[in-house]
């Protein structure tokens, strides 16, 4: 399974997900930001609340006030030193605007505004937070300590400690402490976490090995090739901080306009009040008039213009089980123009399952026979195939035998005795064995079904019951029942096919590929090679969304515009650095909500339309006329609804609907 980490050290808690459940909403009341931002939202409900029952005005304005204060200043206190170093901070704009809404009257207004920028900041710094926590997480898959040998002597050292050159004992299901090359023993390493490939790998001399993977039965002796901090795990973490820097600087272009608007604002707010003054205006409508200005110049309106939509088209996401990280990344789903999936995980089930069963005619077996014998054999195995083939028998409701005498080798596979008969169940490397003794004509048999299956990129497992074959089991990583329906709907929104990135070998890919429709395929690929083809497909400005599920994803997935995670077997980092989780693991919620995105989008640009023009009317009648304060507040609340009220169009359940993509 692509990402699957079956044995989640201590470090990411007992199964990695129930930690990040339980200790997520404790941990987030650790920011003071999110703490503020709380009590600040509290206070304007309960204010709210006050002043609709009809309480006295001095109530509903200290709650009001109060909330100016523990959501105000933070903010406040960060743009003032944004002053000392000559930049004028929005935030700080906002605080000031919310200032004068509450000195001409108008209190409700500036403690909603306060509210608003409160919990955008406690938002951004709780998203910091986890992101550099998943990281950090990530480095836990390398184990604390390794055995080191020495003149043939053992000694336990720190895993960060090791050097190029050293030898180490990785003893059965222990993780691998370092990054090199098996110089004795062999095993079946379960490397997912680094590659994705679904099933362990057999490792033997000369193999290369990663730090943070899993052994399995065998005992391995391996001589570091890497230093710590140039394993493949320590380069996942890197690139995952590289890439996610990257993208954090695509909002520069966002901070440059607030900051002319903020200038702009602030400028023309000053000229407003002093120009008059110095022509001999009266002072209380000069201030009247300025304080008008800025209350209708404020982006009340353009605030809510953007958010509503984004927000609705969030929660209705989450309501059909996709968690979207942000409005930001909303935003850009609605912009996607190619999607790119990994296989395993993914686009398939991400376990191995029985998908052929043959029996050799010659042997005098029947189907049920083959499985009975191969899953009565291999159920005290724990391996992965074993467990598919217990599944399979289990399935076909046949009745198992014990199995005694039960012996495992490594890239071999298991012997048992079932119903007194010697019964070998393991790859076709063990026909081998019995070239010399076993029927010919069953030999060929078994070889001509093998490379049948190898051929459309099965794994192909050889039972035998007193050395003699009789069938051949093909097992498959199973393909999702929606997979093909999904890449269909996805071209047709695109205009593109998707494309597989996968680190699977390149015959499992390019059949999944045709299974499913898609065209492009890479395989083979290791965490930064999949960072490598994500950028040159945005080299021509192409907005790629990426769907994985494993760590090896992680890295790709920062890179992407937009990166999905699968939530179901989703590894820690990928549920983390992803931008969107699918908790329901149904594919077809793609292109849903890319449509949805879509929408969200068209009502934004709807909404800044109208925040827009209604700003510009009530700027323009200050300037040139005499805006009455109360129709001034009364025409920029009136935008502010109504672009709100029309964002909150994609909270329907119509609106997920809708969404289903025509193919």
């Amino acid at each position: 399974m692509s990402g699957v980490v079956t044995d989640r050290p201590a470090a990411l808690g007992a199964d990695g997900r129930e930690r990040r459940e339980t200790s997520g909403i404790s941990s987030m009341f650790t920011l003071a930001e999110v703490r503020w931002a709380t009590v600040a939202t509290v206070l304007f409900a309960v204010g709210g609340i006050a002043q609709l029952a009809g309480a006295p005005a001095v109530v509903w304005w200290t709650l009001y006030l109060a909330c100016y204060v523990t959501g105000g200043w933070e903010p406040a206190l960060a743009g003032l030193r944004a002053l000392l170093d000559k930049t004028l901070d929005v935030d700080l704009l906002m605080i000031v605007a919310a200032i004068i809404a509450a000195s001409i009257g108008q209190v409700l207004d500036g403690a909603l505004l306060i509210v608003i920028f409160s919990t955008s900041g406690a938002l951004e710094a709780l998203a910091t937070k986890r992101t550099a926590d998943s990281v950090r997480a990530l480095l836990h898959l390398t184990p604390d300590v390794a055995t080191r040998l020495v003149d043939g002597t053992e000694e336990v050292v720190a895993a960060d400690q090791l050097a190029v050159g050293d030898i180490v004992l990785v003893r059965p299901g222990e993780r691998i402490g370092a990054d090199g090359t098996v110089l004795s023993g062999a095993s079946e390493v379960d490397q997912a976490s680094i590659t994705g490939e679904p099933l362990p790998v057999l490792k033997e001399t000369g193999d290369e090995v990663f730090a943070g993977t899993l052994n399995g039965t065998g005992a391995l002796r391996v001589q570091v090739d890497r230093d710590a901090t140039d394993s493949v795990v320590a380069r996942i973490v890197a690139l995952v901080e590289e890439a996610s820097a990257t993208k954090a600087k695509t909002q520069l272009f966002i901070e440059k306009v607030e900051q002319r608007y903020s200038v702009g604002m602030v400028t023309a707010t000053v000229l407003l009040f002093a120009i008059p003054m110095l022509f001999g205006a009266e002072l209380q409508s000069t201030l009247l008039r300025a304080m008008t200005f800025m209350i209708v110049a404020s982006p009340c309106a353009v605030v809510l213009a953007t958010m509503p939509p984004l927000l609705s088209a969030i929660a209705n996401a989450g309501r059909h089980r996709l968690l979207v990280k942000s409005a930001v990344v909303m935003e850009h789903l609605g912009t996607v123009q190619l999607v790119a999936f990994d296989k395993t995980g993914t686009l398939t089930e991400g376990a191995p399952r029985v998908t052929g069963i043959h029996a050799i005619p010659s042997s005098g077996y029947s189907d049920d026979d083959v499985l009975g014998y191969a899953a009565s054999a291999e159920r005290p195995s724990e391996h992965p195939l074993a467990s598919a083939i217990v599944l399979a028998a289990h399935d076909r409701r046949l009745a198992l035998d014990e199995a005694d005498d039960f012996d495992s080798t490594p890239g071999r596979g298991v012997t048992s005795k079932v119903r007194g008969r010697i019964v070998r169940v393991g790859s076709p490397v063990i026909l081998s064995d019995v070239r010399q003794s076993a029927d010919l004509d069953a030999i060929d048999a078994a070889t001509r079904l093998i490379q049948a299956a190898e051929l459309e990129g099965r794994t192909a497992v050889v039972v035998l019951v007193d050395d003699s074959p009789i069938g051949v089991l093909d097992l498959t990583d199973g393909v999702r029942a929606d997979s093909a329906d999904v890449v269909l709907g996805l071209t047709a929104l695109t205009g593109r096919t998707p494309i597989l990135l996968t680190g699977d070998n390149e015959r499992a890919a390019k059949r999944l590929a045709a299974d499913v429709g898609l065209d492009e395929v890479y395989a083979g690929l290791l965490p930064a090679q999949k960072v490598e083809h994500v950028r040159r497909l945005q080299q021509d400005g192409t907005r790629l969304l990426l769907v994985g599920d494993g760590v090896n994803d992680a890295p790709a997935m920062a890179a992407a515009d937009v990166g999905f995670a699968m939530g179901r077997r989703g590894s820690d980092l990928a549920l983390e650095t992803s931008d969107a989780v699918i908790v329901s693991d149904e594919l077809d919620t793609v292109p849903r909500v890319i449509v949805l995105a879509r929408r969200a989008r068209r009502l934004v640009i709807a909404n800044l339309v109208i925040a827009g023009t209604v700003i510009t009317c009530l700027v323009a009648w200050d300037l040139i006329g005499h805006l009455p304060l109360p129709l001034g507040v009364a025409g920029h609340e009136g935008s502010t609804v109504i672009v709100g009220l029309n964002g909150l169009r994609l909270l329907r359940s119509s609106a997920w609907r809708r969404a289903k993509v025509a193919r």
